[in-house]
């Protein structure tokens, strides 16, 4: 059966680049910027939407549950990439932010035929990773339409799960499935149909949202401070040191002093130092407090 994309504002043709075969480099890096531009001004109608998805994922996050977002195409590789990003800068599990790509790991560097025309590897994929009713599934199609994403939100909407739906043309099926649809509208692209550039740049943003406020909701940031960053590398040892020192004044060799105490931990240092307790004490308040570092100190 063949796919009906007429009236997609995702497939329709940009004015402006009828002609961009035969446009120099210049002209073709100017209208993408200029392109570019609407992107996050055609997010802004959607923040209080985006707000009350945050909610529920920082609920589900909170309450033992974990996060799924899904795709086919750029959509999933947004999805993973996403995910991937949060053990690193949040210090969390690699379980707790789920990103699934149509076709799986193999997708991300090479398309998988006929993966994201398949409902039921959509439910099989969120099955096999143990999706419960206390988890949030987040769907990503540009198109709105990608059967794998309408197989997800299905089966975790029987499931019980809020359910959300992120598209970029209007009267999406994805968006008639799911709890709460958000329906981007990019424009046309500036390649006819490449939905990697503008709608991607969309998804991107709105990913971005999600997660990084999900994670200051459930405590992993004090200030504006990345205080549960893994220290894997050099730079994050020095980042860690940095953050210390910037919000209690010590030096760098008491900074590495107190993290050492402290497991390596930022948040537990910082709590030992401001509220002048020990490894134990930090962490008792930690707990007590959600890891909020702000709790912990009252400031």
């Amino acid at each position: 059966m063949s796919v009906d994309l007429k009236g997609m504002t995702t497939e329709t043709r940009n004015a402006k680049t009828m002609r961009l075969d035969r446009m120099t480099p210049l002209e073709i890096v100017t209208v993408m910027n200029d392109e570019d531009k609407k992107v996050p001004e055609a997010i802004t109608p959607h923040l209080a939407q985006i707000a009350q998805i945050i909610e529920w994922t920082t609920n589900s996050v909170r309450n033992g549950g974990r996060v799924y977002t899904m795709g086919a195409g750029t959509s999933g590789r947004l999805c993973v990439l996403d995910a991937a990003e949060c053990p690193p800068t949040f210090g969390v599990s690699s379980d707790l932010m789920v990103g699934l790509i149509a076709g799986g790991e193999r997708a991300f560097l090479k398309a998988v035929e006929g993966a994201e025309d398949s409902k039921d590897l959509g439910r099989e994929d969120l099955r096999a990773n143990g999706l419960t009713k206390m988890d949030t599934v987040i769907g990503l199609a540009a198109s709105g339409r990608t059967p794998y994403v309408i197989g997800g939100l299905l089966y975790a909407k029987e499931l019980g799960c809020h359910t959300v739906a992120i598209a970029c043309n209007q009267g999406s099926e994805i968006g008639r499935i799911a709890e709460l649809k958000i329906e981007i509208i990019v424009g046309p692209e500036v390649l006819t149909g490449s939905t990697r550039l503008k709608a991607g740049t969309a998804e991107k943003l709105v990913l971005n949202m999600i997660s990084t406020a999900t994670m200051v909701g459930i405590g992993k940031c004090y200030q504006n401070l990345m205080v549960d960053v893994m220290q894997t590398n050099e730079k994050l040892h020095a980042r860690a040191q940095n953050i210390v020192m910037e919000i209690t004044g010590v030096s760098r060799e008491e900074a590495m002093r107190f993290l050492d105490v402290a497991g390596g931990s930022v948040k537990t240092a910082l709590v030992m130092i401001l509220s002048h307790t020990d490894r134990k004490g930090a962490e008792e308040r930690l707990e007590a407090s959600g890891g909020h570092v702000w709790q912990c100190i009252g400031a």
